[in-house]
């Protein structure tokens, strides 16, 4: 089947280059462009895509609080939200994964990226790009720390510990099961666990709460 794809910028000659683009995949398909957040938001209920290609700076409501509501919202619960931003919006980006984004792209990002990371947003799989994310919540983590108190990992097993700490790093699941000697179900099984304990949408938001938490 096709990936759904929403596209949301609010400068148009961007928004049709990115729908073109995204058309010409074979395996997607553009189902709507908005030119802002509340227009997102209407359309992704009107349609709902497996993906939002969602800028950050827009009118009348931005990406940030379109994720958010977009995130929080039972319905679209199969919709993922890929930020489409610049290094100069990095504090951007920090929210945006903590408001329920499953990964992010610069802007000048190649075409071809582009469209593979759609693919992986639409899998609900590997975060995206792991050096620069890494980079970037590494850095936000040092501005926004988390609140004194229990420890948000007391729940999780040393397993589990070693697991997030390796997805924080931006390890497959191929790669985990070789660096800890298990086999890939076995990692899957982990990583299911840690999202019910932690209670993390996807992978992205496992890393955001590793690095919010100090474990990495």
């Amino acid at each position: 089947m096709s990936i759904r794809v929403l596209v949301a910028d609010d400068q148009a000659l961007i928004r049709a280059g990115l729908a073109v683009l995204i058309g010409s995949s074979p395996d997607c398909v553009v189902v709507g462009e908005a030119a802002n957040g509340a227009e997102a938001l209407r359309l992704a209920s009107q349609t709902r895509p497996n993906v939002v290609v969602m800028d950050i700076r827009m009118p009348q409501m931005d990406g940030l609080e379109a994720t958010k509501l977009l995130a929080a919202d039972p319905a679209l619960s199969a919709t993922r939200v890929l930020i489409l931003t610049t290094f100069d919006l990095d504090e951007y980006v920090y929210e945006a994964l903590r408001l329920g984004a499953s990964g992010f792209l610069l802007k000048d990002t190649p075409p071809e990226d582009l469209l593979a990371a759609i693919r992986v947003v639409a899998r609900g799989d590997a975060l995206l790009a792991p050096s620069v994310t890494r980079r970037v919540i590494a850095h936000f983590n040092r501005l926004a720390p988390s609140p004194a108190g229990e420890d948000p990992f007391a729940a999780l097993t040393e397993r589990e510990r070693e697991v997030l700490v390796a997805v924080a790093r931006g390890a497959t699941n191929a790669e985990i099961a070789e660096g800890l000697h298990l086999s890939v179900a076995t990692v899957k099984s982990h990583v299911s666990r840690l999202l019910a304990k932690l209670g993390a949408r996807d992978r992205t938001q496992l890393v955001v709460t590793a690095y919010q938490g100090g474990l990495v």
